[in-house]
């Protein structure tokens, strides 16, 4: 395997994790604004309030899109077991 052929491995590896991880970093991030502005309209500082929604909703979010996560890691998967038998009929 050249190095160039490694980086691809790598880089697609990078992107496998961004796409599976998207998801529940983006409903985290939106809670947690949403959160942050009721508190800051309500003026309630309680810093627990933005743990138990954010928790609740991630693993809703999970639960959606768990079909999605693991066709991708799957597919990734697929992709380096072919290559792993593509370099060793060399």
């Amino acid at each position: 395997m050249t190095g160039a052929e490694v980086l691809d491995v790598a880089q697609d590896g990078i992107w496998t994790l961004v796409w599976v991880s998207a998801p529940l970093m983006l409903v985290g991030l939106i809670v947690g604004v949403v959160i942050a502005l009721f508190q800051a309209l309500t003026q309630i500082q309680e810093m627990t309030l933005v743990f138990v929604p954010k928790i609740l909703a991630i693993f809703v979010a999970m639960l959606l899109t768990l079909p999605f996560m693991g066709a991708t890691m799957g597919a990734f998967m697929d992709r380096i077991v072919n290559l792993i038998i593509a370099s060793g009929q060399v």
